[in-house]
C-alpha cells in the first residue's frame, strides 16, 4: 500500500531525528563545562530501577590497634555503608511541524529546510535547558527538574535534605564561604588582591591526598579578578581538555593543587553572580537511564485533533554527589564591602 504524503513526512521527520540523536549527550555536554569534565572522567553513568543510588562509605571501623606479641586485637562490628538516593527527573522537548509547513516546503531541500529549522531550534532549547537546571536548586516545575548546583553545592549547608540524607548529619555537608566574612585578613570582597589568598586558603581546608576540588566554575566577576592577579607570564591559558572544547579557561596552581578555571557566565547565563565553585568531579555523577540519554523518543507521534506532527527529545536522570567533603562555593554577599 503506498504512503500517503503526510505519513511519508512524518517518516522522514523521524529519521531525520534518528540520523542526529546520537549526538544530542555530546550537544549538552560539550556545551556545559561541568558535564564535559563529568564524560571525561568516565561519570556520566546510567542506572536502572525506580531510584538512583550512590554507595558512601561514612566511617572507620574504629579498631586499629597498635600491638606486640600476646596484645588484644581489636575486633569492632561497624556498619560503614550506607546509600543516598535519588528520584530520575525526566525532561523532554519537542520539535514540532504542523502538515501544512511538511507540505508547503514538500521538495528535498525546502523539507530539509523547514525541517533544520525545528530541529536546531529544538536543540536550542534543550541546552538551555538543561544549562537552567544544572545551575538550578532542583524547585521548578513543583520540584521536577534536575537538582543543580544550587542544591548540590548550596550557601546554606547544615539545613535541608539531600539523596535521601538530612544535611545536619556532618558528614554529608559542602562548604561555602563568604568573602565578605571568612577570611577577614586577606579582605572582605573578591578583586586582583584578595582572590588567589582566598582561593588558597580554601583549597588548603578543603583538600585531603590526592582530593580537592579539581574545577572552578567562576562567575565573570570572579573569572576577571583571577585573570587581573596573574601577570603575562604567570597566567596558564589550559589549551587542553576544557580549551579544545571553547571554553574561555585558565589553570590554577596553588597551595599545592591544580584546577581547571572556567568563566561560566555571558549572555542570559544562568551561574550566579559574584560566585565561585569549588568542583571536585570525581565525586559527581551524571547518572541517566540508557533509554533517556538525550536521545529520541519513540517515533513521530500525530496528535488526535490536530493536523501536525511531534516528536520529543528526551532524558531521564538526576545529577548525584557520592562524597560533599571537598565540594565549596565562595561568593561574595557584598561585593561593594
Amino acid at each position: 500500500m503506498p504512503l500517503t504524503s503526510v505519513e511519508k513526512n512524518q517518516e522522514i521527520l523521524s529519521l531525520a531525528l534518528e540520523d542526529r540523536s546520537s549526538g544530542y549527550q555530546d550537544l549538552v555536554s560539550n556545551s556545559k563545562a561541568l558535564l564535559a569534565v563529568l564524560r571525561r572522567k568516565g561519570n556520566w553513568k546510567p542506572y536502572s530501577g525506580p531510584r538512583i543510588r550512590e554507595r558512601l562509605l561514612y566511617a572507620k571501623t574504629g579498631s586499629a590497634v597498635w600491638y606486640n606479641g600476646f596484645d588484644f586485637l581489636n575486633p569492632v562490628p561497624a556498619e560503614l555503608f550506607n546509600d543516598a538516593e535519588w528520584t530520575p527527573k525526566m525532561c523532554a522537548v519537542a520539535v514540532t511541524l504542523s502538515n501544512e509547513e511538511i507540505l508547503n516546503n514538500e521538495g528535498e531541500n525546502q523539507l530539509m529546510d523547514v525541517m533544520e529549522s525545528h530541529i536546531l531550534a529544538a536543540e536550542s532549547e534543550l541546552e538551555d535547558e538543561v544549562d537552567l537546571s544544572l545551575h538550578g536548586n532542583g524547585t521548578r516545575f513543583g520540584g521536577k527538574e534536575l537538582g543543580g548546583l544550587q542544591l548540590a553545592v548550596p550557601t546554606v549547608v547544615n539545613s535541608g535534605i539531600y539523596g535521601g540524607i538530612d544535611r545536619t548529619n556532618a558528614v554529608w555537608r559542602t562548604s561555602a564561604f563568604d568573602a565578605n566574612s571568612f577570611a577577614t585578613d586577606i579582605g572582605t570582597q573578591v578583586n586582583s588582591v584578595t582572590i588567589r589568598p582566598m582561593l588558597n586558603r580554601i583549597m588548603t581546608q578543603r583538600s585531603r591526598n590526592k582530593q580537592a576540588a579539581d574545577l572552578l566554575l567562576m562567575s565573570p566577576e570572579h573569572y576577571a579578578a583571577y585573570d587581573a592577579a596573574t601577570i603575562a607570564i604567570q597566567r596558564i591559558n589550559d589549551e587542553t581538555g576544557l580549551g579544545k572544547l571553547g571554553f574561555q579557561t585558565l589553570k590554577y596552581f596553588g597551595a599545592g593543587r591544580s584546577a581547571e578555571i572556567v568563566q561560566e557566565g555571558g549572555i542570559g547565563s544562568n551561574m550566579p553572580a559574584n560566585t565561585t565553585y569549588g568542583l571536585d568531579t570525581s565525586n559527581l555523577r551524571m547518572r541517566y537511564h540508557p533509554e533517556r540519554n538525550f536521545n529520541k523518543i519513540g517515533r513521530a507521534m500525530m496528535p488526535i485533533n490536530q493536523d501536525a506532527v511531534v516528536q520529543y527529545i528526551g532524558f531521564m536522570g538526576e545529577l548525584t554527589q557520592t562524597n560533599p567533603l571537598f565540594q565549596w562555593k565562595l561568593y561574595d554577599s557584598n561585593p561593594a564591602a
